[in-house]
């Protein structure tokens, strides 16, 4: 996926964009609107099965919430 981004933007949130890049997404950053530079990871963040071991979730965790039954 590809976004464009302002270089004011890029430059307040670098390491968010950088994160945003590993994570294979392609940053396209725009000067006076017109696109200048491409971020794109030299090698994508891979991720690995059982990375999420130890992570717990309630038993009830899709049941309908109470706050939300009008619309049901």
């Amino acid at each position: 996926m590809t976004m464009e981004h302002k270089l004011a933007d890029v430059k307040a949130h670098f390491s968010e964009m950088v994160q945003k890049a590993m994570l294979g997404e392609t940053i396209v950053v725009t000067k006076e609107n017109r696109p200048v530079v491409r971020i794109i990871a030299i090698k994508p963040a891979k991720r690995k099965p059982g990375t999420g071991k130890g992570v717990w979730m309630a038993p009830d965790f899709d049941a309908p919430l109470e706050d939300f039954a009008e619309y049901m």
